[in-house]
């Protein structure tokens, strides 16, 4: 993940497996925002700012050429299927004595690029490994997952990222997930299949947001729109490209460019907050105040808000308010192991033994039949058994809430 905190503007990047916001200054949410600022697509502006985009280059993330081939030829007895496959790519990419991939985050690759380079971001790896699965038959896909969003003690988000991995099937309900930073915390119920035309927006986005964090703005430019011309909801992307507008000078298109990326995703602060400071910086402090409140109205109801207060709060020995955040963060997420083994320690520092174990409990059946889509390893390879996954619809399925 890329942080780097730039005056007037917030970038997003998939590095280290993450697409990644710097640094905000007020209250997110994960709920979808309440607000209409009666926004709509303005062709003749987006065709000011897209018009002129040379043709998108043809970049192949997945190609295997003729030196990966005749490795995995070398190095893959071709009688292997199913789980032993996945078990000896996961070799060849991390092994000391195969590839040995090492993480390096400006290292934003083709499956060909990286395999030649023995490095990679976890994009690049994530186009590596599906390209070697697929090239022997695996079922593999990209598949993105929102991480878990800090907190700092005055309530402010620090960042808000997703992940990107592999998902892949073999057969049935038996799945297994390749992911390059396997302990990363994620957000229960967020993981989604995204096509490759999708990763391909996520390439380009990523060489335009290098582009922007090393000042070459029309570069940047270009390759936001490469981003755009690939996937025009990539909301991630229109918010870069306000950032970009924003560092040029051009507050009408920094101003709609965040407007397009909020208008895309509803559930999606990072523009609303962008739009906050746009307006702040300007002076224009009432529409500013109207960007603050609809962030800070919905940041309570994200339950991870709640648990990150929780931990705050038992921090400083305030186990009475840290059980009151872990409650709330049960009651707008009740599938979360974490929440129950927090609010079970909780309990035994405040002597109720009972409450202790029956959370300590929950925590540990919810652990065991819960998504391990979700659940920090530390195994860069996971096989997955979708009957065992509990969701909130599943039938006669209920948590009790714990007093």
């Amino acid at each position: 993940m890329r942080n780097r905190p730039a005056q007037n503007r917030t970038v997003q990047t998939i590095g280290r497996g993450l697409l990644a916001g710097a640094l905000l200054l007020v209250l997110s949410a994960c709920q979808m925002l309440s607000l209409n600022p009666g926004f709509k697509p303005d062709q003749e502006i987006e065709q000011r700012m897209l018009g002129d985009t040379p043709a998108v280059p043809d970049i192949q993330l997945l190609a295997v050429d003729g030196a990966m081939a005749d490795y995995m030829a070398a190095h893959i007895d071709p009688d292997l299927h199913g789980w032993d496959l996945v078990a000896r790519l996961q070799e060849l990419l991390f092994s000391p004595q195969f590839l040995n991939m090492q993480y390096n985050n400006l290292a934003n690759l083709t499956a060909a690029e990286a395999f030649a380079q023995r490095r990679a971001n976890c994009l690049s790896l994530v186009n590596l490994y599906i390209a070697m699965a697929r090239h022997h038959g695996l079922s593999a896909q990209y598949q993105t997952a929102l991480i878990r969003p800090q907190w700092d003690r005055r309530g402010e988000l620090l960042v808000l990222s997703e992940h990107i991995n592999a998902r892949g099937s073999l057969g049935g309900s038996d799945q297994y997930i390749v992911d390059f930073t396997p302990g990363v915390q994620l957000q229960q119920q967020t993981a989604e299949v995204i096509s490759d035309q999708q990763a391909l927006a996520l390439y380009f986005n990523n060489v335009a947001v290098d582009h922007l964090v090393n000042q070459r703005i029309d570069e940047a430019l270009t390759w936001f729109g490469y981003a755009l011309a690939t996937d025009p909801d990539l909301a991630i992307a229109w918010n870069n490209m306000g950032s970009t507008w924003n560092t040029a000078g051009d507050d009408e298109l920094a101003e709609y460019s965040y407007m397009k990326a909020a208008w895309l995703d509803k559930n999606y602060p990072t523009a609303v907050n962008n739009l906050a400071r746009f307006y702040s910086i300007r002076g224009k402090e009432a529409e500013a105040e109207r960007y603050r409140r609809a962030v800070q109205r919905y940041n309570n109801r994200n339950p991870y808000y709640h648990y990150v207060q929780g931990n705050i709060a038992y921090s400083e020995q305030d186990y009475e308010q840290a059980q009151k955040h872990y409650q709330r963060a049960i009651q707008r997420n009740r599938l979360e192991p974490d929440f129950y083994l927090a609010l079970g320690l909780t309990y035994r520092e405040l002597g109720q033994e009972a409450q202790y174990q029956e959370a300590t409990e929950l925590a540990v059946a919810l652990r065991e039949l819960g998504d391990q889509t979700y659940r920090a390893s530390q195994s860069r390879v996971r096989r997955v058994e979708n009957r065992s996954i509990l969701r909130a619809s599943s039938a006669g399925f209920s948590v009790r809430f714990i007093e």
